[in-house]
């Protein structure tokens, strides 16, 4: 799998990061949930895990043309936004040794692909909602 690095919130190449991949996915890489009170909110499956990244790493999503990078609401894959600004993206665990090869990965991090139609529609309000921002 090919990776096109889109954007990072650190400046020391660790995390969090948002590739786009050659299969129409993106990878976010981001901080790992070990037991708290969020993993504990979670059914994760096996061969999925979970991710905690700043709601502004979506800002990136503009370097893939989608228009805009806010997230209007949570659903599949970002399963909780917390009032701290960030959210819990959950997803495929990333095995590709080619696509794990392009990047750095602390031990304290790790990475999850989800598909572009679901991280898009986190951008759109679902109808019949409305929301007051």
């Amino acid at each position: 799998m090919k990776l096109r690095f889109l954007g990072s919130n650190s400046t020391g190449g660790d995390c969090p990061t948002l590739y786009a991949t050659d299969r129409d996915t993106y990878i976010v890489q981001g901080w790992q949930l070990f037991a708290n009170d969020l993993l504990m909110q979670l059914d994760i499956p096996d061969g999925e895990s979970a991710v905690e990244v700043p709601t502004e790493l979506f800002e990136y999503l503009k370097e893939d043309g989608l228009p805009d990078g806010q997230i209007a609401h949570a659903q599949a894959p970002v399963m909780i936004i917390t009032p701290q600004g960030t959210c819990v993206v959950q997803g495929k665990v990333v095995t590709d040794a080619e696509a794990l090869s392009q990047m750095s990965i602390p031990h304290y991090e790790t990475c999850v692909e989800v598909t572009k139609s679901e991280i898009a529609g986190l951008a759109e309000e679902p109808s019949g909602t409305d929301f007051q921002h």
